[in-house]
């Protein structure tokens, strides 16, 4: 593992702008520089980067972090290898440190899949190309799909021997573990004896993004009838069949560059389009389209179109799915093959320019399709199609985007000759009611809030939750931009002479919340305060990247999200227009002194509320308790009295 001193050295001499400008064309704006989003499709820039903190923030679809998880992001590294790739660029040697024994374990497997997996796919690509039996089968199978020797190379295809455990015994014999081969399924186990669980198979591996192979795919060329045409890889620590694509990582940089994903069916739909030259293609790894799977896809485009065959079958297949891609925000479109073809055949019967050709053409968006294909069926039906406008009421329903579900309502309603309104309407009324059922569901899942002192950091569901929240992040906010920056205030001493004092922010600010014993609704704001009390103590201040880079992800993401400044004022227009604002900084203490007097309300008004919630208790108790009344009726006129100092104080803060 690497050290914490190494990460150190690596993050010191890191400039966020470097490593970005290498991804993203950057041009400076303000303090900032500002670019197209690399994580969503824009026209206008909203990807700002802030040298001075180390963050990036893309104010159009919320993406933000520092560096290393710009890295993660983009490149799809791990946190080890965005180091790796940061120690390297600026010569910086990497110091390694012995993991805990746990930690070693859990490395030492996953890397040992990897390995074992490596192994057999060289093992199988090696029977296919050398053995008289790979030959003469498997690659005699493959030469007459059409496949080349070349995209055959490319993919790693190979054959594993008709035998019992000859895959097996070259394994142990190699030195790999039994238990490796099993937890892997390259073998299986009968009467404490191994067999090769993809014998007499042709070999597909899958492959994750940075091309490690993750499983494989194996197609039988046998005819027993008591065997799958296709098996899969089990699940394991390093393969999981409902976060792998077949082919992505062949795709993930055309996908990118074209902006379109085509998703199929099969290995070999995947092979022959490769071969056609349509390289920004995959498939699901015999699984149904899963949300984790759309996920991968969307960070490379957010267009898919799904390649499907002509029948009747393969419109259902093509409808399936569909609704969750949608529901993530892609753009979806579905090329329909002609009957009894799909994308392999199709491709094996033309020439690469005609298979690009008919894709181009063929294309046409989910929503109008599955309108016109089921409208043919609704014909002087009024029940059936009565029943269309809601079904496609229902998809157009899954559209996140505003602007993409009025013009689908419009389009459907024309084809379907209704009134656009009443589209509309059925629309808006199933999104309320999805939102509703979200809303009722994570209401249930809400787990109820620890006993003990932990409680102050949970957030409490109470009214007026949302302006607590807004004033406690202003507060945060104001302390990571501002905690070192001084205030000044006039006092009188004891000559009655006025003075000037001055106080760092961050000093009033803790000083202030901890004389009144106050505590933060919001968990991750009551962790930022912590931290600066802490080091306050100390005598020293947390740099932004203490929270830029902290172990805590939501702490992270507020750091990062209220250190990002979306908007920064031209000084060139300010010159030119003779318009001059005051910064931030100049009118700092007012806003300070609004944000904690703001917040120590917003408590009091809760403590009030909470007070005179206890005396209508204590009131309705028979016979009441006067001792208690009284003792609460007090503590009550107490906390009006300090609402009204604070909110005296507040109104001047404003007004002066």
């Amino acid at each position: 593992m690497i050290t914490p001193d190494t990460i150190e050295r690596i993050m010191d001499a890191t400039r966020i702008e470097e490593v970005i400008g290498e991804f993203v064309t950057l041009k400076k704006r303000g303090v900032n520089l500002i670019g197209l989003c690399p994580f969503h499709n824009e026209k206008t820039p909203s990807f700002n980067v802030s040298a001075s903190k180390g963050i990036y923030k893309c104010f159009g679809c919320g993406k933000g972090g520092n560096v290393v998880s710009f890295l993660m992001e983009h490149e799809h590294y791990t946190y080890p290898e965005a180091l790796r790739f940061l120690a390297k660029k600026y010569n910086i040697e990497i110091e390694e440190e012995r993991p805990t024994p746990e930690q070693q374990e859990a490395m030492d497997e996953k890397e040992s899949l990897f390995n074992l997996s490596a192994f057999a796919q060289k093992y199988f690509e090696q029977q296919l190309h050398e053995s008289e039996e790979g030959k003469s089968v498997g690659l005699t199978y493959l030469k007459e799909r059409g496949f080349s020797t070349e995209v055959i190379r490319k993919f790693g295809i190979g054959y594993c021997p008709n035998k019992w455990d000859e895959f097996s015994q070259t394994a142990l014999k190699q030195g790999y573990k039994k238990d490796y081969l099993l937890k892997a399924s390259l073998s299986k186990s009968k009467d404490h004896m191994l067999y090769d669980t993809f014998r007499g198979r042709v070999i597909f591996p899958i492959h994750n993004l940075s091309g490690r192979v993750l499983g494989f795919g194996a197609r039988i060329m046998t005819s027993e009838k008591n065997r799958p045409k296709y098996i899969n890889s089990a699940e394991s620590e390093i393969y999981h069949k409902s976060k792998a694509l077949y082919g992505v990582f062949f795709a993930k940089s055309p996908m990118a560059s074209h902006d379109n994903c085509y998703l199929v069916e099969g290995y070999t739909d995947v092979i022959a389009l490769h071969q056609a030259g349509i390289h920004n293609v995959i498939a699901t790894s015999g699984t149904a389209l899963t949300t984790d799977q759309i996920k991968l896809i969307r960070r490379y485009t957010s267009n898919v179109t799904l390649l499907f065959d002509g029948d009747p079958a393969g419109v259902k297949a093509a409808f399936r799915g569909v609704d969750m891609i949608l529901e993530e925000g892609l753009n979806v479109r579905i090329v329909l093959f002609p009957d009894a073809e799909d994308p392999d055949s199709y491709a094996r019967k033309n020439r690469p320019a005609v298979v690009r050709e008919f894709i181009e053409k063929q294309a046409k968006d989910f929503i109008s399709l599955k309108t016109g294909l089921l409208l043919d069926e609704t014909r002087n039906d009024p029940i059936k199609k009565a029943q269309l406008i809601k079904e496609i009421a229902r998809t157009i329903a899954l559209i996140p985007e505003p602007i993409a579900r009025t013009i689908y309502v419009q389009k459907c309603s024309e084809m379907m000759q209704v009134e656009e309104k009443l589209m509309v309407a059925e629309v808006n009324r199933l999104r309320r009611q999805k939102h509703q059922r979200q809303k009722q569901t994570t209401v249930q899942e809400q787990p109820p809030p620890p006993p003990g002192p932990d409680h102050v950091y949970q957030q409490e569901k109470h009214a007026g939750a949302e302006n607590n929240d807004s004033q406690e992040k202003e507060l945060i906010r104001l302390l990571l931009h501002y905690a070192g920056h001084e205030m000044v205030f006039e006092l009188e001493n004891e000559d009655r002479r006025i003075e000037e004092v001055k106080v760092m922010v961050v000093e009033f600010i803790i000083q202030d919340i901890l004389t009144d014993k106050l505590v933060f609704d919001n968990a991750q704001c009551q962790g930022i305060f912590d931290a600066y009390t802490e080091k306050w103590e100390e005598k020293a201040l947390p740099g932004n990247t203490f929270f830029t880079e902290h172990e805590d992800p939501l702490i992270r993401q507020l750091a990062i999200d209220l250190l990002a400044n979306q908007h920064t004022l031209s000084k060139n227009w300010e010159h030119r227009h003779r318009i001059y604002v005051t910064g931030e900084e100049e009118d700092l203490k007012p806003r300070v002194l609004y944000a904690v007097y703001g917040f120590k309300l917003k408590k009091l008004e809760k403590m009030i509320s909470e007070t005179q919630r206890q005396i209508r208790d204590a009131a309705a108790e028979n016979p009441p308790d006067e001792s208690l009344l009284l003792e609460l009726m007090e503590k009550s006129r107490d906390l009006l009295s300090r609402r009204r100092l604070f909110a005296a104080e507040l109104n001047r803060v404003v007004t002066k």
